[in-house]
């Protein structure tokens, strides 16, 4: 219960993701406080964040949590690929659009094992990761974590999208990346790869957009550059649908490419299942699946 609590930032939370009542969150924590002789959290209308000794106890805790998991994988590795589980944490795009079919061509090589598929952003999927939440940690954009080695997967690249009744799409050569400045450039959240991605690029061109949306999914915001709000750059692979349905225009940039590493996180020293092995080897198999499929939106 106090490692929800920490995890959370809120007893109510806490209550949902355990699925009990709030005051026996409450009592369960004040209990464990007078048990241990300390207040591990301080609680305030704000929500609730641990003291020093709820900090040092609650790190113990994870630990301790990944050290039951990591028990559960070895009983679960003894009984092969015939059975057990895999659980695998994407970012949103790859989550959506790239991990799909794997997953496919998993189930039907192992159709015993079963599959989980988490989609978070990469800062979150990161923090899974290190937690040992997940078995496979799949991400588009830099990860800065020492706890973490992060491993070139695929190559995406982003395009500048417009709705087909947009300014842009009228013209007939690339766009002038300056032209960007004078739009309402729609990102994603603040910890997307993509959108670091993105900010970047236009950072190293000297261009900073007047105009900024944030929009929490590629999905909503290719629907809203389609309804002709602003513009996007975003995966190539993602705006596949709505090229075909003429709902978008893809569009070059004059002189500039922006293109990311996918990547896979690895945790050092974590002894991988064979559910895990197996579905790396799938993801590094070029000849079944290859990276080029990525791009071929772009001149859908």
């Amino acid at each position: 219960m106090f490692a929800a609590v920490v995890r959370s930032g809120s007893f109510s939370k806490a209550a949902e993701i355990l699925n009990v009542s709030q005051p026996a969150i409450s009592k369960g924590v004040r209990d464990f406080e007078l048990q241990v002789g300390c207040r591990l959290l301080n609680r305030s209308p704000k929500g609730v964040v641990p003291t020093p000794e709820g900090l040092a106890l609650s790190q113990r805790a994870e630990a301790l949590f990944a050290i039951e998991r990591a028990a559960e994988d070895e009983l679960s590795a003894v009984r092969g690929l015939h059975n057990g589980s895999l659980r695998i944490g994407a970012s949103t795009t790859i989550a959506t659009y790239i991990i799909p079919r794997y997953l496919g061509a998993f189930h039907r090589a192992y159709p015993g094992v079963d599959l989980h598929l988490i989609s978070a952003n990469t800062r979150d999927i990161a923090e899974q990761m290190v937690a040992q939440d997940i078995d496979i940690g799949l991400v588009e954009g830099p990860v800065d974590d020492k706890n973490l080695i992060a491993e070139p997967w695929l190559t995406d690249v982003m395009k500048l999208i417009a709705a087909p009744d947009h300014a842009f799409s009228a013209e007939a050569g690339p766009i002038d990346p300056r032209q960007l400045e004078n739009e309402v450039l729609i990102v994603r959240e603040p910890g997307s790869g993509s959108r670091e991605v993105v900010t970047q690029a236009l950072a190293a061109r000297g261009i900073e957009p007047l105009r900024t949306l944030e929009i929490g999914s590629t999905a909503a915001i290719k629907q809203v550059v389609a309804a002709g709000l602003g513009i996007a750059i975003v995966s190539a692979v993602t705006v596949k649908d709505q090229v075909q349905l003429g709902r978008l225009k893809v569009l070059d940039l004059r002189d500039m490419t922006i293109e990311r590493t996918l990547w896979q996180l690895k945790l050092p020293g974590r002894v991988a299942m064979p559910s895990a092995r197996a579905f790396e080897k799938m993801l590094l198999d070029r000849s079944a699946f290859p990276a080029e499929r990525l791009n071929q939106a772009a001149s859908a």
